[in-house]
């Protein structure tokens, strides 16, 4: 499959059947096809590089940027893109070739690298599990706080509750205005003028509540 892939894209015939992959004489895929515009240790690395390097080129190069034949361009790049693409499919043709032989070969070193790539996932997944817990964590110890700033006064501890009880029996309670002072304060309150003060009050049977002091 080697000189079939040579000659592919070079323009040239392919040549003779080469050995089996793997075995003495065998010629790398990676080597330019013989009589193809490149130098003798050319392989199709090196295509792959400068075919990438010519799409960016035929997207700035002076000829197409002043060129007013807008199809001549298009066809240029098309070219361009299609090569790199060949030369991309040899590539992946090669590596997928020595992975089909290694797997002959050496079978075990293929289950080798699948179960390398599983530990390396579930290692990456596991790391993403405790990210995920972590910030769980802290958003639990936020609605903590915030539980504990906003609790009801039933939710205080009973040592508080006790607390505080015995603090406001020990507050002594207002002084209770007495009939004198009361019978003159509703005297002043009768004779003043203010609207906003209530007059004395009355008994059921229209007489002041308390009798009205001296007058001098």
């Amino acid at each position: 499959m080697a000189a079939p892939l040579g000659g592919m894209f070079s323009g040239q015939p392919p040549g003779p059947p080469q050995a089996p992959p793997g075995l003495p004489g065998q010629a790398s895929l990676l080597q330019a096809a013989p009589g193809a515009p490149r130098p003798s240790n050319s392989t199709l690395v090196d295509e792959l590089e400068s075919s990438f390097e010519a799409c960016f080129a035929s997207l700035v190069s002076q000829d197409y940027v002043n060129g007013t034949d807008q199809e001549e361009i298009r066809t240029g790049v098309d070219q361009c893109i299609q090569k790199f693409l060949d030369i991309a499919r040899q590539t992946e043709c090669f590596f997928l070739q020595k992975r089909l032989q290694l797997s002959v070969q050496k079978p075990e070193q293929v289950i080798k690298e699948d179960v390398s790539e599983l530990r390396n996932e579930l290692q990456r997944k596991d790391a993403l599990v405790q990210k995920h817990l972590t910030k769980l964590r802290h958003w639990q110890q936020v609605l903590e706080e915030i539980n504990v700033q906003h609790k009801k006064p039933a939710d205080i501890p009973q040592g508080s509750l006790a607390y505080l009880e015995q603090a406001s029996a020990n507050i002594p309670a207002p002084l209770k205005p007495t009939c004198r002072t009361a019978s003159w304060s509703c005297a002043f309150s009768s004779q003043s003028p203010h609207p906003s003060l209530e007059p004395c009050p009355e008994a059921p049977g229209g007489e002041p509540l308390w009798p009205e002091p001296p007058r001098s």
